[in-house]
C-alpha cells in the first residue's frame, strides 16, 4: 500500500513555476517547431489582422527546428522564425527582449534579405514575394503611443497612394500593450496577454475559454517545461541574456565614468593654456610661469611658440 497521491493521466502535468514564453529561445520552441506551427498561424493571422477568406491557412516553417547549447549560451545571436505562408508570402518572426540599438535598420535590412532570396536569377520581377517583418519587442522603441505599429511603402505627401505592398514592417510594443483596455475578443490582445510571465492563473483561464489555441499553447509551454533539456537550455538563455544587460550596464557606466575624466582633463588643459597665455602677454618668462603655477616648463614653451 502507498500513501503517494494519485495522478490524474486526463491533464498534462503542470511545470513548478511557469516560464517565459517571451525568452527567445522558448518563444522559438513554442512557434518555430512543425508541434507549433497551428500555433504560430495563430499567431501570424492576429498580428496581420487577417480573418474569414483572408486568413493564412498553412505555413512552411524554414530552417532549423532544434538549436544546440553553444548558440543558447551566444549573448549575441538572434532567435527568429522564418516562414513561407500558403499564400507565398515571407514571414520574418522576432522576440526581442533587450533593447537593440537601430532597431528599424537592423529589421528592414532582414526583411530586404528575405526579398532578395524569394527570387531567382532569370524570374521577372513581378515574381517577387510578399515580405512580412515582425519584431516583437519586450521593451519601448518607436516614439509612437501606439503599441502595435505598422509600416509600408507610402507616397510623402499622398500618404493614401501605396507603391507596392511587398514590403511590410510591424514592431508590437509590450509594455505600451500593457497600459492599453485589454479587449478578451481581440485575437492579438490574447496573444500578448498570453505571452507575459506574470498573467495571473484567473486571466489565463479566461483566456482558453475563449481562444482554445491559448489552450494548446500553455499545454505546449508545459510539456516544454517539464523536459529537463529544455529547461536547462531556457536557463543558459536567460543566463546569456542576464550578461548581456550586466554587460551593457557596466559598458555605458564604464564610458560616463571615462567622458568624466576625459571632460576634467580637457579642461585642465584648457584652464592651464589660458593661464600660460595671459602671463606670456604681461611679460612673464617661461622659467617664472613655470615656477608660480608649476606648469611644466616644455608646455609652456610649446605654449609660447604656438602664439606666434
Amino acid at each position: 500500500m502507498t500513501n503517494e497521491p494519485a495522478i490524474d493521466e486526463g491533464k498534462p502535468a503542470l511545470a513548478a513555476e511557469r516560464l517565459n514564453p517571451k525568452n527567445d529561445y522558448l518563444f522559438r520552441r513554442l512557434f518555430g517547431e512543425e508541434a507549433g506551427k497551428c500555433l504560430l498561424i495563430s499567431l501570424l493571422n492576429a498580428v496581420l489582422g487577417r480573418s474569414g477568406s483572408q486568413r493564412i491557412a498553412d505555413v512552411v516553417i524554414i530552417g532549423e527546428t532544434q538549436l544546440g547549447g553553444e548558440w543558447i549560451g551566444d549573448k549575441e545571436v538572434v532567435l527568429d522564425i522564418l516562414c513561407k505562408t500558403d499564400r507565398g508570402d515571407s514571414i520574418n518572426v522576432e522576440m526581442q527582449i533587450r533593447r537593440f540599438p537601430v532597431m528599424e535598420k537592423r529589421s528592414l535590412y532582414y526583411a530586404a534579405q528575405m526579398m532578395v532570396d524569394s527570387i531567382h536569377r532569370g524570374e521577372a520581377y513581378a515574381d517577387l514575394k510578399r515580405v512580412v517583418s515582425i519584431n516583437i519587442l519586450d521593451h519601448r522603441y518607436l516614439p509612437l503611443a501606439r503599441y502595435h505599429s505598422t509600416f509600408h511603402l507610402y507616397e510623402d505627401e499622398e500618404k493614401h497612394y501605396l507603391l507596392t505592398d511587398a514590403l511590410e514592417l510591424h514592431y508590437i510594443e509590450c509594455p505600451k500593450f500593457q497600459e492599453v483596455a485589454f479587449d478578451i475578443d481581440d485575437p492579438l490582445h490574447r496573444w500578448l496577454r498570453f505571452l507575459e510571465q506574470d498573467v495571473t492563473p484567473e486571466q489565463l483561464e479566461e483566456l482558453m475559454e475563449v481562444d482554445e489555441m491559448i489552450r494548446e499553447a500553455e499545454d505546449r509551454l508545459n510539456q516544454l517545461a517539464s523536459d529537463e533539456v529544455t529547461r536547462r537550455l531556457y536557463q543558459m538563455r536567460e543566463k546569456a541574456l542576464h550578461d548581456r544587460a550586466t554587460w551593457l550596464e557596466d559598458a555605458t557606466n564604464e564610458g560616463i565614468e571615462r567622458g568624466i575624466e576625459q571632460g576634467i582633463e580637457q579642461g585642465i588643459e584648457t584652464r592651464d593654456k589660458q593661464i600660460v597665455l595671459r602671463m606670456l602677454a604681461r611679460g612673464f618668462t617661461a622659467d617664472d610661469i613655470a615656477e608660480a603655477t608649476g606648469i611644466d616648463l616644455q608646455r609652456i614653451e610649446s605654449l609660447r611658440r604656438s602664439r606666434g
